[in-house]
């Protein structure tokens, strides 16, 4: 009874640690501009977390140019908007993809949360619950630039990362949705990811840049995820319609990969908060 009760205590004083380290963290990736790599990446980095044994859920909430399941040779038969409509429950969409990792097809359904009712919300929120038991991380691949359902889904979340490349118009649409971000009070810090990189050197210059412009104009932490080199077998794995850190374990884009999940696992957080949570916050964010 005494050790029992002593459990309690120690539990009461970490604040609940036990349950806070099984709910899943949500993570939103976004990009000032189309044409950086950011689905890519994100499908990479699934598997990449996955090979580090973390269950991984994809939630491809890019409206208009979803194609998380392109870029895995897969083609799912429904979507958010089935379910929202009614027509199935939110398990009977997840599509399963290398490693065991789950996507969840956003589809039209992503334009339908502005509009849901308080039955279908409910709905949506009992099946979201159950992936709280099934997933560490959820990977949410947002479309391009500031629209409100981008930021929809960076405000709910509980971390943001922005991938852009060295190109000065990537550094300027970075700023311009990170911008958004501290404007609207979403977040106080965001991940930064700098793909297709010649070298170390390009990379290091274009962070200390992006740093220093949101330093000096923003009230807002900019920290560094990693780098990710320009590789031919990138372009390759897209035509195979296969991750490049399968297709190519060994290549300096699957390295880079594999050095920015460990980064995620290994740096400091905020504390998840929950996919249902994350979903109230969404449509309260939609509306």
């Amino acid at each position: 009874m005494d050790q029992a009760e002593k459990l309690r205590q120690l539990k009461k004083n970490l604040g609940g640690y036990e349950e806070v380290r099984k709910t899943p963290r949500v993570i939103t990736v976004s990009s000032g501009k189309g044409g950086v790599g950011k689905t890519n990446f994100v499908v990479n980095l699934a598997i990449a977390l996955a090979q580090q044994e973390k269950r991984v859920v994809i939630f491809d909430a890019d409206l208009g140019m979803a194609n998380i399941d392109v870029l895995l040779g897969i083609i799912p038969k429904f979507n958010l908007y089935d379910v929202i409509e009614g027509h199935k429950e939110l398990n009977e969409i997840v599509i399963t993809g290398p490693y065991n990792i789950k996507i969840i097809p956003g589809g039209s359904g992503i334009q339908e949360l502005a509009n849901i009712d308080s039955y279908r919300r409910e709905r949506l929120i009992k099946g979201l619950k159950t992936i709280d038991n099934t997933a560490d991380v959820i990977l949410i691949d947002t479309g391009a630039g500031i629209a409100k359902n981008v930021l929809g889904f960076a405000g709910a979340a509980d971390e943001v990362v922005v991938v852009m490349t060295p190109e000065p118009t990537s550094l300027t649409d970075a700023y311009g949705f990170i911008k958004a971000v501290s404007k609207y009070k979403l977040h106080s810090k965001v991940y930064l990811v700098v793909n297709k990189v010649a070298n170390p050197q390009e990379a290091n210059h274009t962070i200390t840049r992006m740093k220093k412009v949101v330093e000096r104009f923003l009230e807002l932490q900019l920290d560094p995820l990693g780098y990710i080199f320009e590789d031919k077998v990138v372009n390759k794995s897209v035509m195979k319609q296969k991750p490049f850190v399968l297709e190519y374990p060994n290549s300096n884009a699957s390295r880079s990969i594999k050095q920015i999940a460990l980064n995620l696992i290994e740096g400091s957080y905020c504390p998840p908060r929950g996919t249902a949570g994350f979903m109230q916050r969404l449509i309260r964010l939609f509306g």
